[in-house]
């Protein structure tokens, strides 16, 4: 759909499944080149970019722990020894944990931030320095949550960490706009992926999250991913600083559709 990706490079954290393995298979459809990242699941990511070169594409996964200066050093170093440059870094790597807060360990505590939060500030630091030095224009997309809108009790971790995620974007694009670099966000809501797969398993569990969505359906990671292939295209060249929800209206307080209060 997005002539002008064709032979561009991007990275994507996270790439192994969920989210991130549909953004990679559709920059791959848009004949885009894709690093991707992977800390635990290696068969998934390897699996994954063996199916997109056999379709005649270029992929390659790797391994790199996104929470460290390190790991965002090895990822932008594989784009550049495969693939000769960078065009986009997709800060999509996230993970969750439930906790009451008063229960919460700091261990927990600091996981999580250092994934989410850390993880996206490492990364798009990264990006955003090689795209100084080339003098390059750049995209950065970094997948947040509706809950850096939604208060999520028990997950006060994860709900800090993605409202780090919406300012932290808001500023870095404001920063660097006249550089010709854009920073926007996606928050999904309930999206069917692998690590929501047990809690829709469950019927009582799946109505009351289908309760929250007027749309009334749970979303695939094909439609989180159609955004970000927008994102990353021209089509959205006047795009900066923005969030855009794929949540299927989760985040309009669907407890007062009918007009109550």
């Amino acid at each position: 759909m997005y002539p002008d990706l064709s032979g561009k490079v991007a990275v994507v954290t996270g790439g192994s499944k969920g989210i991130g393995n549909a953004i990679a298979r559709r920059l791959s459809e848009e004949k885009m080149s894709v690093v991707i990242n992977y800390n635990h699941d290696r068969c998934g990511a390897e699996e994954t970019a063996e199916s997109l070169r056999k379709a005649g594409g270029n992929a390659v996964a790797i391994r790199a722990d996104v929470g460290t200066e390190k790991g965002a050093r090895a990822l932008l170093n594989a784009a550049i020894e495969h693939f000769d440059t960078l065009d986009v870094w997709i800060n999509n790597a996230g993970i969750e944990k439930q906790s009451p807060t008063h229960k919460l360990s700091l261990e927990d505590w600091n996981r999580i931030i250092n994934v989410n939060l850390t993880g996206v500030f490492l990364g798009s630091r990264t990006a955003i320095k090689y795209f100084l030095n080339q003098r390059k224009k750049g995209n950065i997309i970094n997948m947040s949550s509706v809950h850096q809108r939604i208060p999520w009790p028990t997950f006060a971790h994860y709900a800090a960490s993605k409202g780090g995620v919406r300012l932290f974007s808001e500023t870095i694009a404001l920063e660097y706009a006249k550089n010709g670099i854009r920073v926007n966000g996606i928050a999904p809501g309930a999206i069917n992926t692998p690590i929501n797969a047990e809690k829709f398993s469950d019927p009582n569990q799946k109505q009351s999250t289908l309760d929250l969505i007027p749309i009334d359906y749970i979303g695939k990671p094909e439609e989180v991913a159609a955004v970000a292939a927008w994102l990353a295209s021209g089509e959205s060249g006047y795009v900066t600083g923005a969030t855009i929800f794929v949540d299927g209206g989760m985040s309009l307080y669907p407890e007062f559709e009918e007009g109550q209060g």
